[in-house]
């Protein structure tokens, strides 16, 4: 025959009412796609917050010389510092923090009083995604410790501008290298 009958028992034949539904579901799928897709500015938000959560469990575990938090906001080959005095890898970088913590309390076992807390904090942060998962963020940094009597002032220990370069690795954001004392852009 020259035209082509479907057979009743054919899977492909559907009545006009059966279809219906069918077509009610693709075109809402569709529909919905646009709905359910992250655009590029939600992206971007939602990694500019990750990255901010980043940088202050950085600064507390530093603060509190916590050494498995200070790890952790690094990638496995993450670096402190550039150049050939860089404090590189996570054990190093473990090290780093341990240190700290264990002349801290050296200190407070020799002078039998607490050491004054000690606090990191960065400003004027300009952070620059160069591609959805890399950005650097640039900021000023300062290292002050609480006064170390009630009412006393506090003492700025150090000031510094930073570069931080930062990825995502398995969709969580993580320091890559983080340079304290870079060199002038």
């Amino acid at each position: 025959p020259l035209c082509y009958t479907v057979p009743p028992d054919d899977v492909f034949a559907y009545t006009a009412s059966q279809m219906k539904p069918i077509l009610f579901a693709l075109l809402l799928s569709i529909c919905a796609l646009p709905v359910f897709a992250e655009s590029d500015f939600e992206r971007e938000y939602r990694d500019r917050h990750e990255i901010e959560k980043l940088m202050w469990t950085y600064a507390r575990a530093l603060d509190t010389q916590n050494p498995d938090a200070y790890v952790a906001t690094f990638t496995p080959d993450g670096q402190f510092g550039t150049g050939p005095n860089a404090i590189k890898g996570r054990d190093a970088l473990y090290k780093l923090v341990d240190d700290l913590r264990k002349t801290r309390a050296a200190n407070e076992a020799k002078n039998g009083k607490k050491d004054p807390a000690m606090f990191h904090t960065s400003m004027n942060e300009y952070l620059e995604f160069t591609d959805k998962d890399h950005a650097i963020l640039r900021a000023y940094w300062t290292t002050t410790f609480e006064g170390d009597a009630p009412r006393a002032p506090g003492r700025i220990a150090a000031v510094g501008w930073e570069r931080n370069e930062l990825v995502r690795l398995n969709g969580k954001w993580l320091i890559k290298v983080r340079d304290t004392a870079p060199k002038p852009e």
